[in-house]
């Protein structure tokens, strides 16, 4: 899981570079391409077939996990490495806070008492989300906060169906394969309205291992969820968020002001409390794509 959190931060690195050269349409359509070359090698040695009896949960899963693809892509862009890493790891709060609103919506607000302590560490992870975004208000990068911040929204979606797709049956390696279609797809189609960049070398080089990295991250956590204790592996994925910082300060010299660091600690730290809460309601879950 740690090494799965290195080829993640790894990627958001060749992302930043990239995104200087390619437009956003672009990087995510590139990156679903190579994503199906290694995919597709994969489930052939893995003799994983291609057909699947759930074609339009694939679908659903791409929609959503396309959009939290792309806006983090352009957090990623356009915030300093940890500070978008963090924001995209707030899906483990969001599927704490889903629990809630689902418990409210059918009407047992008794077992809303109940879960007084998973409300309590929802309330922590926004109140985190309000000191990070702090400093990007000041640097008048609020927008680009708020993109970072339906990321994780929307990979706590994309969580959710994936655990779906698990349910019926699907193989991981099949659910990644269509994931990167639907992300070549999207790109593509948006690439006809926004038009194309000059591959101007060595820059263009950035796109190789932004597919690559990215799937042998999915691989490697595919692997730690398999093998590995559900909840221990789930809080290591937080690694990435150190990575990213490291990454930031080394190679672009981001500077975040204390209050940003805080409230990073505190969605960490609300994280993984919802990581266990949430263990006790929902099954065990199933690698995160990026």
């Amino acid at each position: 899981m740690v090494l799965a959190s290195l080829f993640f931060a790894t990627m958001s690195v060749c992302i930043k570079y990239a995104s200087a050269h390619f437009n956003l349409v672009e990087l995510v359509c590139y990156r679903g391409a190579i994503g199906i070359v290694f995919m597709a090698t994969w489930c052939h040695v893995r003799g994983v077939s291609l057909k699947t009896p759930v074609p339009m949960m694939h679908v659903w899963r791409s929609i959503v996990g396309v959009a939290s693809l792309t806006a983090w892509f352009y957090a990623i862009a356009k915030l300093p490495l940890a500070t978008a890493m963090t924001l995209n790891y707030m899906s483990g709060i969001w599927v704490a806070a889903f629990l809630v609103g689902g418990t409210m919506i059918m009407g047992r607000i008794q077992d809303v008492g109940r879960q007084g302590p998973i409300v309590l560490t929802v309330m922590a992870g926004f109140t985190g989300v309000i000191m990070t975004l702090r400093p990007t208000l000041e640097q008048n990068q609020l927008f680009a906060g708020l993109i970072g911040l339906l990321s994780g929204l929307g990979a706590a979606f994309a969580y959710l169906q994936v655990a779906a797709l698990g349910r019926v049956g699907e193989p991981e390696a099949r659910t990644v394969l269509y994931f990167s279609v639907g992300a070549t797809v999207a790109g593509a189609i948006g690439m006809l309205f926004t038009g194309t960049s000059a591959w101007v070398w060595p820059q263009a080089l950035w796109l190789l291992p932004i597919g690559v990295l990215a799937a042998l991250g999915q691989l490697c956590m595919t692997r730690a969820y398999s093998q590995g204790a559900t909840l221990v592996v789930a809080n290591l994925q937080y690694s990435g968020i150190v990575f990213a910082a490291l990454f930031g300060m080394v190679l672009f010299g981001d500077q975040i002001p204390a209050i940003g660091w805080a409230g990073m600690a505190l969605i960490i730290a609300s994280g993984i409390a919802a990581t266990f809460l949430r263990s006790r309601a929902l099954p065990n879950p199933p690698a995160e794509e990026h």
